[in-house]
């Protein structure tokens, strides 16, 4: 039974993150809840601690002291009633401490119950280290020595619809079994695998799992082909990962007694505040969080939630790897002066081996950024890969090819409908200037038309989602006032036409600006101030062959709100193209850079 939460003032929250853990206390201020505070402290996990309610109680214990309130007491959270002065009214917790939550996938056909099934596990909050598949191309030796190899949390079986057969996903149970896999944490438990395939290869699944693993059967996650259902096998995940993977974590035991609602894997909580704001506004929207080892990118197009984790691409650990899947051109294409290369590669290897450095110079500092769009762009590549429509659904387009089969598979990311883009993590939200962090999401992520900009102040969104499981206005709240960093309007124009011709006639009257009529070129960023919480209504007006949502040289009237950095007017047209004259192409982001005010000085 649901407990009941309209009688809460106070809520502490807190991420234990895979080096440092963050504490927030939030309060009750009239009718509205607000941030108070923030603590954070490392995390325990690992010796010489081995114990995660450390790093929780250094962080409480900031978060106490500089609010003046008594949440601790002896080595526990302390809850509030019963006489007791202080506390708080609930706690809550997060966690991608020990390497998060890892799991391996199989389905039948790789681009179909392999697809459906690893969505399951990305929006549960999981780090997918391998689909296997009966036509992934391996012997069936080399996917039990992936198993063994791998070692992860748990496995998710999925494999045919109902009623259909059951020879393929069977096979693939009995290489788990002759795997007989061992769990990453402790040896005193079977590995939990969870089957949620065909239901007429239930008896067979369990002759092959039940003797050597933990086995637990819920819904099939594609019943029919026309159709997903992903939430029992995602509800079984977030069970699992409490009672087995967090179970055997040093400390966790301590922390799961503290909390009032079960600990949500990080990446998941993030998810579910992504689905709170799109669902409460009717927006559709795009979160990134850009990590030390991975880049997780969140996305609702027509109600459809998505998550993908890139977990090779990452700004410290696995920096190296962004430089080896991108290539140095290409990160070299965002910099406006020549760097030797072998001083590139040391800059990138001193970050992978001294995770925790920041930039010295501005010179790293432009580097750093532009690693981090490639970053971007590549994560955001995967994402829409994986965020598509379902394959091998029976289509009728035309009476010639009614019965032919079609993977349907086209991405559900349409960024001429995006409306809000939300970034987070290191990179973006501790840019030395705001106006930095908003053009890395322009550049990583290509925004068309109008998209609204911005940031996690100071990495709440973690708190917040598991908060919106069951208080989703306090957490809304907070999100909007206390968590967002607005940025302001991106205006981008989509087509192509002849460099220096016009691309975009606007008119607007702007706060301290007046009106304005200007026409921008195709290839030029400009910069229009409006502070925070300022709207104007704009007649936005593409040349012909370019786009802005109402068709190819059709006006639109806009309403832009402002932000910390303004309206940015790009019109370096989409798709984007540099110059790749090497004259042209410094000048150009020369020109970007001056015109968006984005370092104190330009090369």
């Amino acid at each position: 039974m649901a407990q009941d939460y309209s009688h809460v003032k106070t809520i502490l929250a807190t991420d234990c993150g895979s080096t440092t853990t963050k504490a927030i206390l939030i309060e009750k201020e009239g009718e509205e809840y607000r941030l108070k505070v923030r603590g954070e402290a490392p995390t325990t996990v690992e010796k010489p601690a081995e114990d995660v309610t450390r790093g929780v109680l250094n962080a409480v214990g900031e978060v106490e002291e500089l609010s003046g309130r008594t949440l601790l007491k002896k080595v526990k959270v302390l809850h509030s009633g019963k006489g007791i002065k202080g506390g708080t009214d609930v706690y809550l917790s997060t966690s991608s401490a020990g390497g998060g939550l890892q799991m391996m996938v199989a389905g039948v056909v790789k681009s179909m119950t392999g697809e459906s099934a690893q969505r399951a596990a990305l929006g549960a909050g999981a780090i997918v280290m391998d689909v296997l598949a009966s036509n992934d191309g391996r012997l069936g030796h080399e996917k039990i020595e992936a198993i063994r190899r791998l070692r992860p949390d748990m496995i998710l079986l999925s494999g045919g619809i109902d009623g259909g057969t059951i020879s393929h996903v069977v096979e693939l149970a009995e290489l788990i079994g002759a795997a007989d896999p061992k769990p990453r944490f402790g040896s005193g438990y079977d590995l939990p695998v969870i089957y949620a395939g065909n239901k007429d290869a239930r008896g067979n699944v369990k002759g092959s799992l039940e003797a050597k693993t933990d086995l637990y059967v819920v819904d099939n996650i594609r019943p029919v082909l026309e159709r997903e259902n992903l939430g029992p096998a995602r509800h079984e995940i977030h069970n699992l990962f409490m009672e087995h993977v967090m179970a055997q974590a040093p400390g966790y035991s301590k922390l799961m007694e503290w909390t009032d609602e079960p600990i949500m894997p990080t990446p998941g909580a993030v998810g579910e505040i992504i689905q709170t704001i799109a669902s409460t506004y009717g927006i559709e929207a795009i979160g990134v969080d850009i990590g030390g080892a991975t880049t997780d990118v969140f996305s609702v197009f027509g109600g459809v939630f998505n998550r993908t984790v890139s977990a090779n691409l990452g700004m410290s650990y696995s920096v190296s790897n962004v430089v080896a899947e991108t290539g140095l051109p290409n990160i070299m294409r965002w910099v406006p002066f020549s760097v030797d290369e072998r001083a590139i590669r040391d800059r990138v290897r001193n970050k992978m081996i001294r995770p925790t450095t920041i930039p010295q110079t501005l010179e790293d500092l432009i580097v750093e950024q532009a690693i981090a769009r490639e970053a971007l762009r590549l994560a955001f590549e995967q994402h829409k890969s994986l965020a598509v429509g379902l394959k091998g659904i029976q289509q009728q387009r035309t009476i010639s090819d009614a019965f032919a089969q079609t993977a349907t598979g086209g991405t559900l990311v349409n960024m001429m409908n995006l409306d809000m883009l939300v970034g987070s993590g290191g990179a973006l939200s501790h840019a030395p200037r705001r106006a930095q962090a908003g053009l890395m999401l322009i550049d990583g992520f290509m925004p068309e038309c109008v998209t609204f900009l911005a940031v996690d102040s100071i990495f709440m969104m973690p708190q917040l989602g598991v908060l919106s499981k069951v208080m989703p206005k306090a957490a809304t709240q907070v999100f909007d006032r206390d968590c967002l960093v607005r940025l302001g309007s991106c205006v981008a124009p989509v087509g192509s036409g002849k460099e220096g011709s016009n691309c975009l006639h606007i008119e607007a009257d702007f706060p301290g600006l007046g009106h304005i009529s200007e026409d921008v070129k195709l290839g030029e960023m400009r910069l229009l101030p409006l502070p925070v919480g300022e709207k104007v209504r704009a007649k936005l007006d593409p040349a012909r062959g370019f786009d802005l949502g109402a068709g190819k040289g059709d006006a639109r009237e806009v309403t832009l709100e402002g932000g910390v950095v303004g309206v940015v007017l790009d019109c370096r047209g989409r798709p984007f193209q540099i110059p790749e004259d090497e004259t042209k192409r410094v000048n150009a982001i020369t020109g970007w850079l001056q015109n968006l005010d984005i370092y104190p000085k330009v090369f």
